[in-house]
């Protein structure tokens, strides 16, 4: 692998102490970061002068449902409960393989086309291994770095709740033991739980037990909605199942005592606070989760619903929490002397936090000698950022996916002067609209054009 050394930028690194290098020289060898510095002595490397422009580590995004790409923005007018009537046990269960292929590859390079180089596909619509396999094909075809959380399908996420129906096991047996029987590939396996708030303890207890068996990393959904306060992570800390190894997606309704446990035993967060604001899984759980030491992570969520870059994620992520800050100094009468979060701590949240809470955070996250040249190269033509004055502000409050104008991944660019490199948009349009049209067109009343509103299965609560 070739030699590159990018020159002059002003480097942002994400690391633990808030470095800029401005200007600065990142050298990449054999798809690591060699070194990081000033006027970097190099002789025998491709210079690429990155002059004036913003150098990042890639954006890691912890909890998306990637399958759900070709039915985008169907949910963006639906409650919570209208989304697990019209997704869960309505469009899910008409995906073929070759649906839940046509999700994951265009969910995946939409995700690495706004900057995320690292994604959690949380996949829970896995009817057969053949739907299995079509999404891990997806996910190795985009070129990203990718944890693939095996997350069951209709027969564990439709009918009765709580469930009765275990994970199935099989078929991440057969993952572990093939194609994923070593962790260092792009993409790599975990567990997509459905925990104590959707399933029996029963079935909750066998499947953290397959996790630990299989030695996965697990993610889960807490604390979203009214499921949310039924005590998921007390029924968890009961059953010795709390670790380090798992992060809790959303946390919105879990009670202060539930997110000291949390913290006490190692684990990681996922903020979606989009989603949460938009279907009502609760305010997201940011103070709350800094409060008890959590750091957290931030993720898209459904694509059916928002949409899937991670700036508006930040910028939604800081607007509600300074929101909240500003509210508690007006109705105490204090002026806010200071913010408590930063841009520079959104912009952690969304890289090397995020890093952590998918078990990568030696390998990804931030821009540090040794780690993976995982990196994302702003535009600097626009009138949108100049003069650069702020690098962490102007990531947060101004930059979005038209911006992203380079992109390298261990090394290679997958992203050159604004395209994808090697995709097919042609393709890609004829396999999302083939694919949308069979699965809107299998559900009696489904209809696109964005009138169609699901009656809620509130049994499901």
């Amino acid at each position: 692998m070739r030699t590159l050394l990018l020159s002059g930028g002003i480097i942002v690194t994400c690391d633990d102490r808030h470095q800029v290098l401005w200007p600065g020289d990142v050298l990449i060898a054999d798809g690591k970061i060699a070194a990081i510095g000033r006027d970097l002595d190099v002789t025998d490397a491709e210079r690429i002068d990155v002059s004036g422009r913003i150098v990042m580590p890639g954006l890691v995004d912890t909890h998306r449902h990637t399958w759900q790409s070709v039915v985008r923005n169907i949910a963006s007018d639906w409650t919570l409960d209208q989304y697990l009537a019209g997704l869960h046990t309505g469009l899910s269960r008409y995906f073929r393989p070759e649906d839940t292929y046509a999700g994951n590859l265009i969910g995946a390079l939409e995700a690495l086309d706004a900057g995320i180089t690292t994604l959690l596909d949380w996949s829970h619509n896995l009817f057969t291994p053949q739907h299995t396999d079509a999404a891990v094909d997806a996910l190795t075809e985009a070129g990203l770095r990718a944890v693939f959380s095996h997350g069951g399908g209709a027969r564990q996420w439709g009918g009765v709740m709580p469930s009765p129906v275990p994970h199935p096991a099989e078929d991440v047996r057969r993952l572990r033991e093939g194609r994923f029987a070593t962790d260092d590939g792009l993409v790599t396996l975990g567990l997509a739980l459905r925990g104590p708030q959707f399933t029996t303890m029963e079935v909750t207890e066998a499947d953290f037990r397959l996790a630990r068996e299989l030695g996965l990393r697990v993610s889960v959904h807490v604390g979203d909605g009214h499921w949310g306060k039924t005590k998921p992570i007390h029924k968890l800390n009961d059953a010795g199942l709390l670790s380090e190894t798992t992060t809790y997606v959303h946390c919105n309704t879990l009670a202060d005592d539930e997110l000291r446990l949390i913290a006490d035993t190692g684990g990681t967060a996922s903020v979606a606070a989009d989603v949460e604001m938009q279907m009502g899984h609760g305010w997201p759980a940011t103070d709350r989760l800094l409060a008890v030491g959590i750091k957290p992570s931030l993720s898209v969520d459904v694509c059916s619903s928002i949409g899937g870059d991670m700036f508006t994620s930040m910028r939604t992520t800081i607007a509600v929490q300074r929101a909240t800050d500003n509210t508690g100094a007006v109705e105490a009468g204090v002026p806010l002397e200071r913010v408590k979060l930063s841009c520079a701590d959104v912009l952690r949240f969304a890289t090397i936090e995020g890093a952590r809470a998918n078990g990568l955070d030696r390998v990804t996250g931030s821009l540090e000698a040794g780690k993976a040249a995982d990196i994302l190269i702003l535009s600097d033509d626009t009138l949108a950022t100049m003069p650069i004055n702020n690098p962490f502000g102007t990531i947060v409050y101004s930059a979005h996916p038209g911006l992203v104008k380079d992109i390298l991944v261990d090394g290679k660019f997958v992203k050159r002067d604004g395209k994808l490199v090697g995709v097919d948009l042609n393709r890609l349009r004829r396999l999302a609209e083939a694919s949308r049209d069979h699965v809107i067109g299998s559900l009696e009343g489904a209809a696109i054009g964005g009138g169609w509103q699901p009656e809620p299965n509130l049994a499901l609560a």
